[in-house]
């Protein structure tokens, strides 16, 4: 009688066997199984969460990527995708018994058609790196993520990013025309192309913003933006974050569209003012940015109107920018608001959330009474002109507790969000963050349709699984069958 292995050895032999099958398809340094290399793939952005993945594995190819989907479905191997981890809700946060899908090699422009005004790239390009390429032409690709001189484009898909200036321009599913996708069986799909509204469903737009669940993008055909001949920034700075609030609202009821309209409060405008010395004021309660855009008598216009309807709302400061360097610079302490309260907090916890303009000074005080029943500082950012919200708690994960504090003020504001006719998330995705708050906004109808959605691109669900949805349905019985995350193998998250 041949005895079994003992199960910590079948999984090691198991782990070895997979290990071996991925060196086979990416040979060379594509395949990471130490530990001490494995332990920079083990968080993302939301770093209150770490998991050493099994293995990672590194492909250059297309043909590579789709050989090691279809092994891990063959053999019943869960994969994790991931670009640049910079997600900030544990969208690429790894899996101890899954493999580690690292994008990074992808990283070549293939093509720049100005004529048509796109640009075809790799997921692994940076935000950044496709308006760089291209801005001596006069170009831009108009998404533009406060972490776009690091996050990759294929990111950015599985998230629909937006940044300060998607209110006008659009998120990522506005910019994007094609995309090639490999699905979890290994088939490679290619989806759109140079030309405008493609014929049948809008499977773009169905992939946009699915966070690694339903496919794993190694192609992006972008559209470029051309700069518009004039471009400037007003600082507005209000007595009150409500006074604020209500500008924005008023702005955009007017029918001026800005190029892009963020707001800071005081403890973000002390931080960015510290860091960046952009000339922000600093003796009022809320900063708010507003660019303007388009030919230049247009944008004279817009300006003497901004400025009537913000000195109506209690602006107590109004400075345009002069030139360009100056415009630059007023939108570079917004960009660096978030490492800047790094700075004067241990830690810190970054929200995200979209609620409707009009609410947005109901939330402000709301939040307020929060942080002093919490008894936690937030530094709020937002992307004010599409009510887009960046709170950002600040606090000590060395103190007991403090964390678990974090996480349940965080999750109070998001429920705010949804009370206000908001949703849960802008741009940041739901990943792990805000799985479990899912059944705030959708029923269990809705979030069983959404998981019907998901078996039809990924049947085995072994696809960055986990992540969005807060209980788990199998496939074949959706509908009637529920299973929690742990009765499918998924443990509670790992805590720094």
């Amino acid at each position: 009688m041949v005895a079994m292995p003992a199960p910590d050895q079948a999984v090691l032999t198991r782990r070895e066997e997979i290990i071996a099958a991925l060196r086979q398809i990416v040979p060379g340094e594509g395949v990471i199984d130490t530990v001490p290399e494995r332990r920079a793939y083990e968080t993302d952005g939301l770093t209150a969460y770490r998991q050493l993945p099994m293995v990672v594995v590194l492909p250059s190819t297309t043909d590579q990527v789709s050989q090691v989907l279809r092994y891990c479905q063959q053999n019943n191997v869960k994969v994790v995708p991931r670009g640049a981890g910079t997600s900030l809700s544990g969208g690429a946060l790894p899996l101890e018994d899954g493999v580690l899908l690292g994008m990074a090699k992808f990283n070549r422009i293939l093509e720049i058609d100005i004529p048509n005004r796109c640009a075809v790239v790799q997921p692994g390009v940076t935000n950044l790196g496709i308006t760089t390429a291209v801005q001596d032409q006069g170009f831009y690709y108009a998404p533009d993520p406060s972490s776009q001189i690091a996050c990759t484009i294929g990111g950015n898909i599985a998230e629909n990013s937006g940044g300060v200036h998607c209110l006008k321009y659009g998120l990522t599913t506005n910019n994007v025309l094609g995309i090639e996708v490999v699905l979890m069986n290994g088939e490679i799909v290619r989806l759109g192309g140079k030309y405008f509204d493609p014929p049948g469903y809008d499977l773009m737009g169905v992939l946009t913003g699915s966070e690694g669940l339903l496919g794993v993008v190694t192609e992006v055909t972008v559209r470029l933006t051309r700069k518009a001949p004039t471009a400037r920034a007003i600082l507005l700075g209000f007595p009150t974050s409500e006074e604020g609030g209500k500008c924005v609202a008023d702005i955009i009821a007017a029918g001026i569209i800005p190029g892009g309209m963020e707001m800071m409060d005081k403890p973000a405008i002390h931080a960015a003012e510290d860091f960046v010395h952009a000339g922000y004021p600093l003796d009022v309660e809320a900063l708010l940015i507003v660019e303007l855009d388009g030919p230049a008598p247009e944008v004279d216009h817009l300006i003497a109107k901004v400025e009537e309807i913000a000195a109506r709302n209690g602006a107590v400061t109004s400075r345009t920018s002069r030139n360009e360097e100056e415009r630059q610079l007023f939108w570079a302490g917004r960009k660096a608001a978030f490492p800047a309260v790094g700075r004067i907090s241990p830690d810190y916890y970054c929200m995200d959330g979209t609620i409707p303009r009009k609410a947005l000074p109901l939330v402000l005080a709301r939040m307020r009474e929060m942080s002093e029943r919490y008894g936690l500082g937030v530094a709020n950012v937002f992307h004010a002109g599409d009510g887009n919200l960046h709170p950002l708690i600040m606090y000590d994960a060395n103190k007991p507790g403090e964390l678990e504090r974090t996480e349940e003020f965080g999750a109070d504001i998001l429920r705010l969000c949804v009370e206000v006719g908001g949703v849960l998330t802008g741009e940041h995705g739901v990943g792990v963050e805000k799985r479990d708050l899912m059944d705030s906004m959708f029923n269990e109808t809705d979030l069983a349709q959404q998981q019907r959605l998901k078996c039809a691109f990924d049947p085995n669900g072994l696809l960055n699984p986990g992540k969005v949805f807060p209980k788990l349905h199998r496939c074949a019985e959706l509908g009637r069958v529920h299973v929690h995350r742990g009765q499918l193998g998924f443990p509670d998250l790992p805590r720094f």
